[in-house]
């Protein structure tokens, strides 16, 4: 019977499928010591590259923020640096067995918010600067590096992987800490772009409902409105009775149609908001709730516009599910100011089970107030009661402001 030949194993004793990914420094020169040695030579001529780039590009730069082309210098320079990094990145990772993540490209939208916003961007940009300190500081361990490694080669070769592991864990250190991305500013960065894209989405449906509206609603009304009026004309001298009658029909038209304009602008931005803030506002919608709602609003001042709206329109969308869906006999909204935080509660004493999968746009609500840095906590066990709050940035209101 033929023997299985048995598993390949190191000079350890361990079969090779088990080998550590960064095997211990050991005397024997293997493949992890060899990178680990070439990364060391290298890191004299790429210090150089990167020291030489700051000195050049950034101090240039910066010397040269007393004139109009210095900042612009500047963050050209930042932006450069970035490719710096990436390729001591890619070092790290081919070399030293090292994963960092690459960190999230600069927001810059093809010159759509303007040549000074992008500017700033630039200049503020943490991982440019980071990877400037990190090419600032390289020069010097670079050449000691670099010349520790060479002379060991033909002096010390004995003991060099133990060496070249000991200078390539600074290395790793140096790696990590200066061009590892942000965690916290990473997942900042990425929240916020997916909220840009929620307030997109948000807008872009708010403009297509108002279209709808204003084509199957007003608009249609006032094409027959205008159509009647020249049949109304054309019967005026025939049958004045016939034209007097179709007249009255348009008159009503008219109201009719003026009464979906106010709908439609209430839906938009109620004018009672805009005169006399949320207390009056909330107050208004309540009444058209089909169940008894108690409105207490305890604020000393009104926020921003844009807060207030948000605010405006949640209470607006929670009591129409609490008229649609909760079978409830009564519900309160709640609305104050804690700290720099506005926090609106509507509660209702219906069958509850409200969730945000529910079919209610409570989700979409979740989504409008997380767009703005904002909270939504549906608490609606079976039965009820169900109580839902909300809660959004407080920023004042700047003098003068509608």
């Amino acid at each position: 019977m033929t023997e299985r030949p048995s598993p390949v194993r190191d000079a350890s004793g361990r079969p090779e499928s088990e080998q550590q990914p960064l095997p211990p420094a050991r005397f024997a020169y293997d493949r992890q010591t060899w990178k680990e040695i070439a990364h060391l030579l290298a890191n004299l001529p790429l210090a150089l590259l990167g020291f030489t780039y700051v000195a050049v590009v950034l101090f240039t730069g910066g010397m040269l923020t007393l004139t109009v082309i210095g900042f612009p210098l500047l963050a050209a320079g930042l932006v450069g640096a970035r490719q710096l990094g990436k390729m001591e990145r890619a070092r790290a990772r081919a070399l030293l067995n090292v994963e960092v993540a690459e960190p999230s490209p600069l927001p810059l939208r093809g010159g759509r918010d303007g040549f000074f916003p992008q500017l700033w961007q630039a200049l503020k940009d943490p991982v440019g600067w980071r990877t400037v300190l990190y090419d600032f500081i390289r020069l010097p361990w670079g050449i000691l590096t670099f010349t520790i490694a060479l002379t060991s080669l033909f002096v010390l070769w004995p003991v060099l992987p133990f060496i070249a592991r000991g200078l390539t864990n600074a290395d790793r250190a140096m790696v990590r800490g200066l061009l590892s991305p942000s965690d916290e500013l990473e997942r900042r960065i990425a929240e916020l772009e997916s909220d840009r894209g929620v307030v997109v989405d948000t807008a872009a449906a708010d403009l297509r409902r108002i279209e709808r509206d204003l084509h199957d609603g007003a608009q249609a009304r006032l094409v027959n409105l205008a159509m009647g009026l020249g049949l109304a004309k054309e019967k005026l001298l025939e049958d004045p009775d016939t034209a007097a009658s179709m007249v009255a029909e348009a008159h009503g038209e008219v109201k009719l149609a003026l009464q979906e304009l106010r709908d439609l602008a209430r839906g938009i931005h109620p004018a009672v908001l805009t005169d006399r803030g949320l207390d009056a506002a909330l107050s208004a919608v309540s009444s058209r709730c089909t169940v008894p709602v108690k409105v207490t609003v305890d604020l000393l001042a009104r926020p921003v516009a844009a807060i207030e709206g948000i605010a405006y329109f949640t209470v607006s969308e929670l009591l129409q599910n609490v008229s649609k869906h909760s079978a409830a006999k009564s519900a309160s909204v709640d609305v104050w100011r804690s700290d720099d935080r506005l926090l609106i509660q509507v509660r209702d004493d219906g069958r509850g089970g409200a969730s945000m999968d529910g079919g209610t746009g409570m989700q979409g609500l979740a989504d409008r107030l997380d767009a703005v840095d904002g909270l939504f906590v549906i608490d609606s066990p079976r039965g009820g009661p169900t109580t839902v709050t909300a809660e959004l940035p407080w920023r004042d209101r700047t003098p003068g402001q509608g």
